[in-house]
């Protein structure tokens, strides 16, 4: 069965899946990011997992994969096949799509090869696996946009609150990249100036992600609650419990979210915002605040409908498949 491989690497997980042409996932596994470790760290355990799904495609479809699709964090160089930047991960200029290539085009390490059966790469006769590479959140978009809550929706603006916080711009079912591949990194906006903004690890202090992401609210009720193992998830429960220092930290967040979320809908008008990530997950425990603080903030413009991501967090995966299928599909064409 042809497959392709789809990698979505986030801040503190990756998800990675086998996906058939129909979209259909095959296969789906998960690992840590472990970025603790450090930036060639999580480069190396996205290949060893790339590696992995490959195995596991070649044992259970008896052919290797048809392409690859991976999303990163960060600032992008789609057509070069690059991740420029990321400043939760900090790494710089990493060439994914060599990397992924060289990888995962030839025998695996350590593979016993058949005197009778020759290997698969050599059987298809490709030296070189397609790698499409995207943001994730373009990714994540790409797949709401085709397949989730964007369908119908000439423009919207995708954005996931999770280890940060950035967008995705769709504009009549295509992904906007920008054009140094920076579009979107709306979690950068400065929402808090002056000695109150937290510094945030791009540089500036008062970012909108050091207020909104889920990883932003988990430290902050964290430190009201005195856990330091405390989740954006607890923060959530002790919300509806009716705890009001739990109130507090979701307020701020709610206030600095639709902050950003107003610079952006005055930028780009769209019809739609789709919020997904962590934080969706919380579901009216969020959308109700954030709708009516959004409303109080608009003045000339027009109020986008607000609503969750349909596709949950396997929309980062699925996207990074459709753009592996999107690969193949310009190169038969081409």
């Amino acid at each position: 069965m042809r497959h392709v491989i789809a990698l979505d690497v986030g801040g503190t997980g990756m998800k990675a899946a086998l996906v058939g042409a129909d979209g259909k996932l095959l296969h789906e596994a998960r690992r840590a990011t472990a970025r603790e470790r450090g930036p060639a760290a999580v480069v190396e355990a996205v290949l060893d997992f790339a590696a992995e799904l490959r195995a596991i495609g070649e044992e259970r479809f008896d052919e290797p994969p048809s392409a690859a699709g991976i999303g990163v964090p960060g600032i992008v160089d789609e057509a070069g096949g690059v991740a420029v930047y990321s400043s939760n991960i900090g790494w710089r200029d990493v060439p994914f799509r060599r990397l992924l290539r060289r990888r995962l085009s030839g025998p695996l390490p350590g593979a016993r090869l058949s005197s009778t059966r020759p290997p698969a790469d050599s059987r298809r006769g490709r030296p070189d696996l397609p790698v499409a590479i995207s943001h994730d959140l373009r990714a994540g978009g790409l797949a709401e946009a085709r397949l989730g809550a964007g369908r119908g929706v000439d423009r919207f603006l995708f954005i996931a609150l999770g280890t940060g916080i950035a967008a995705a711009i769709a504009i009549d079912g295509r992904i906007e990249a920008g054009a140094h591949g920076a579009a979107g990194e709306i979690g950068h906006i400065v929402v808090r100036r002056g000695p109150d903004g937290l510094p945030c690890g791009c540089g500036q202090r008062g970012c909108l992600e050091t207020l909104a992401s889920a990883s932003a609210v988990g430290r902050a009720w964290g430190e009201a609650c005195g856990d330091p193992e405390a989740t954006a998830a607890d923060a959530a429960k002790a919300v509806e419990s009716g705890d009001p220092r739990a109130q507090a930290v979701w307020d701020t967040a709610v206030a600095a979210l639709a902050d950003g979320l107003v610079t952006g809908l005055t930028l780009l008008d769209p019809r739609s915002l789709i919020i997904g990530g962590g934080l969706a997950e919380a579901g009216d425990t969020l959308f109700a605040p954030l709708r009516e603080a959004v409303r109080e903030r608009v003045t000339f413009q027009q109020l986008p409908t607000i609503v969750p991501a349909a596709l949950g967090d396997a929309a980062g995966c699925l996207g990074a498949g459709l753009l592996a299928w999107d690969l193949l599909s310009t190169e038969v064409t081409a």
